[in-house]
């Protein structure tokens, strides 16, 4: 009997392992949140723009658990903006509760980034600049069942201190 209960022992062990570094490794790949970031810590370049063409940038908030996302961006010269729909989300809330203190990974680049939540007419500013990445317009939402992106709360990141 015994044998029998550390044969499932283990085998439960190895399924947990085998999930926790699905987790840990594949999944900010996917649409479900990870830990892992991954890239090499780089220096923040001296015109954000220079670093617009990819289509999404990884996104690590501070404290522990680590919580890694994929989200769309846009540039200008000092900094990131990201956006989110006002739902409540989960890492807009981390954002919040932990400083702004973040990573963004774009590439194989990871910058250490300070979060700073945008309100009022400079947030429709930076939506409609963020929006224009994906060819739309502030009335019309992301995608089908989503606010217009004029709702959307936006974060602007820049390069920590």
């Amino acid at each position: 009997m015994t044998s029998k209960i550390k044969i499932a022992a283990t085998a439960v062990s190895v399924i947990l392992v085998i999930a926790a570094t699905a987790y840990v490794f594949m999944t900010p790949y996917n649409r479900i949140a990870g830990v892992r970031i991954g890239g090499t810590l780089t220096p923040a370049p001296a015109d954000w723009n220079s670093v617009n063409g990819q289509g999404v940038v990884w996104l690590k908030t501070g404290g522990f658990p680590p919580f890694v996302v994929n989200v769309i961006y846009s540039t200008d010269e000092g900094g990131i903006i990201t956006a989110t729909r006002p739902d409540g989300g989960l890492w807009a809330q981390r954002v919040r509760d932990r400083g702004g203190n973040g990573w963004l990974r774009i590439g194989e680049a990871v910058y250490e980034m300070e979060a700073f939540e945008i309100h009022d007419d400079e947030r429709i500013a930076m939506m409609e600049q963020w929006a224009s990445k994906s060819g739309r317009t502030l009335d019309e939402p992301l995608y089908e069942g989503s606010e217009p992106l004029r709702d959307w709360e936006v974060f602007f990141w820049k390069p920590r201190s």
